[in-house]
């Protein structure tokens, strides 16, 4: 009889809900010894070719150890592809088709446009930045994250006077995305919202890489949020669809359960989830324990949009 013992940091499945973290194929493989330096090499050089490898923005620095590549692509929550079990979720993406990619820019703003990811990543300023990295279901990571600032796109945009929120509508591809079917009682496709000023934040990004590569299926390629200040489920993956709004949009797992999911989601360790503390961060993959930092430690650049009550 196989007996699964469940690691400290994970929440029985039941139990659980959100989050994201991962692994790349190439990545598993490399370590499998597959590939020998000379292949190393040239994958670095064509990620480095390809504008994913960016300047590492110095201010942002962090107070543990990076997790390590093979640890952060291959624990992870992409519910699309896997609703449950975080560490399959890594071999569910064969049909998941990420090139070519679109999103659609809409709602309350004078230049609505459908983009096309290649092109907006290459002329945008990318950059790379470590950023802490906190579930709602307790484990933590650091992550290196390329991308560039959703000011960056807002402003291109233009948005209206009345437009105080934004959404975020991922990719509804249930051909594809296995985890879809087998929950199929979600309100899919997953959809998140953040407010505008949030949205305007200097920490807010759109991601497209990390670790100096595209990011993997598993991490939410091609296309995904980064607000680090929140819980991990408020960051959505593969985004096609943006969508200014004046009313505050609904958000999934809000929907599947409110009373444990708002929609501000901020890291705070003095609020517990209903079902668990959230006074500590458990390191993945080392289990070590450490105190939960208010707005996972990014308190100066956020604190001052919210009043203490935002949950």
């Amino acid at each position: 009889m196989n007996i699964r013992i469940r690691k400290d940091w994970q929440i029985n499945e039941s139990e659980a809900t959100p989050e994201s973290i991962y692994l790349n194929r190439r990545k598993f493989i490399q370590a499998a010894g597959f590939l020998g330096a000379q292949g190393l090499a040239v994958q670095s050089l064509l990620a480095a070719q390809d504008g994913y490898a960016a300047t590492r923005n110095p201010e942002f620095t962090l107070d543990r150890p990076m997790t390590d590549e093979r640890v952060s692509t291959g624990y992870n929550n992409f519910y699309e592809l896997h609703p449950y079990d975080k560490e399959q979720t890594q071999f569910m993406a064969s049909k998941y088709v990420v090139d070519p990619w679109t999103i659609e820019v809409t709602g309350l703003i004078n230049k609505p446009k459908t983009y096309d990811l290649d092109d907006l990543r290459k002329r945008m300023p990318m950059e790379e930045r470590l950023y802490r990295f906190r579930c709602v279901e307790r484990w933590a990571m650091a992550v290196p994250w390329t991308g560039f600032l959703m000011s960056a796109l807002i402003k291109e945009v233009d948005p209206k006077p009345e437009a105080k929120y934004i959404r975020f509508v991922s990719v509804n591809r249930p051909d594809q995305l296995p985890g879809m079917k087998m929950a199929p009682s979600y309100p899919w496709p997953y959809h998140e919202g953040l407010r505008m000023d949030e949205a305007m934040n200097p920490l807010t990004m759109f991601v497209t890489g990390m670790y100096g590569k595209a990011l993997p299926k598993q991490n939410g390629a091609p296309f995904r949020v980064i607000t680090p200040w929140k819980y991990g489920y408020k960051s959505p993956k593969a985004i096609v669809k943006i969508e200014f709004t004046a009313k505050e949009p609904p958000t999934l797992w809000n929907k599947l359960n409110a009373r444990e999911y708002g929609f501000y989601s901020n890291v705070n360790p003095s609020v517990p989830h209903p079902r668990w503390s959230q006074s500590y961060d458990i390191m993945i993959p080392t289990g070590e324990r450490k105190k939960t930092l208010l707005y996972n430690g990014y308190e100066n650049y956020v604190a001052s949009m919210y009043n203490g009550k935002e949950h």
